[in-house]
């Protein structure tokens, strides 16, 4: 037992470690959780033309099935005409359908087309790592992208492109009914709350979306071009723990 329990202590401290996290926050209270100035969350602002609607997060119902119907529309989906003709497979989403946790992307990269998985590359190991970090796995959260195609050359998805996926992304949240969603960059972060404003402007601030508090923090393959804003997403990060009531 205490063998065992050696080795889960190091694993979880090279998950850290790997996530850039080197200095862990004193337990405080009862839980553990970190203890932090934590803003009410506001509603999103809906961008310019949007008609300020939002599709209601967490209807209930099957949400395992809900997401297998929409994975056979996506899957015959041919709104981008270029990217489902260059594409290898759709990249749907991953993870629990019932998931407290939703961790929103931008697009799948050639790793990610190759597989039909999301986020399976180098950002996609990142991510593993901050979610482990976070003392949680990937199979109790849900993984997706706004976009379900590669662009090309891993270019940013065009402002149509993001509107021919909005109902998928939507109706992927509506089914699984999440408390939580973590934007990872700024393409998610403004596609999902119909914003212009940018990432590090949107970092740090809570938002709803239907019924989930929406947080946001840079995109992992950001970090891999920018190792010193690891401590940042570690900051959103304890944000977010906090919340859940989950953390080291």
């Amino acid at each position: 037992m205490r063998g065992r329990s050696a080795r889960a202590v190091k694993q979880r401290l090279e998950s850290l470690a790997l996530a850039g996290v080197t200095i862990l926050p004193k337990p405080t209270g009862t839980t553990g959780a970190a203890t932090v100035d934590r803003p009410e969350p506001t509603a999103s602002t809906p961008a310019a033309g949007s008609g300020g609607s939002h599709v209601q997060v967490g209807a209930g119902g099957d949400g395992g099935r809900a997401l297998d119907l929409i994975r056979a529309e996506v899957a015959e989906c041919r709104r981008c005409e270029a990217l489902a003709c260059a594409r290898r497979n759709t990249v749907f989403g991953s993870g629990s359908p019932a998931a407290r946790l939703c961790f929103l992307g931008e697009a799948p990269g050639a790793d990610e087309d190759a597989s039909g998985l999301p986020f399976v590359g180098r950002a996609g190991q990142l991510l593993t790592k901050i979610i482990e970090a976070c003392t949680l796995s990937r199979d109790e959260v849900y993984i997706l992208n706004v976009l379900k195609c590669r662009p090309p050359d891993n270019r940013q998805p065009l402002p149509e492109e993001v509107a021919n996926c909005r109902e998928y992304f939507e109706r992927q949240l509506l089914a699984i009914g999440p408390e939580f969603i973590c934007c990872l960059g700024t393409t998610a972060a403004q596609a999902l709350l119909e914003t212009a404003e940018p990432i590090g402007r949107l970092r740090g601030r809570w938002f709803t979306h239907g019924r989930a508090q929406v947080i946001c923090t840079y995109h992992p393959s950001y970090l891999l071009r920018n190792p010193g804003a690891k401590r940042h997403v570690w900051d959103d990060m304890q944000l977010l723990m906090a919340r859940m009531g989950v953390g080291p």
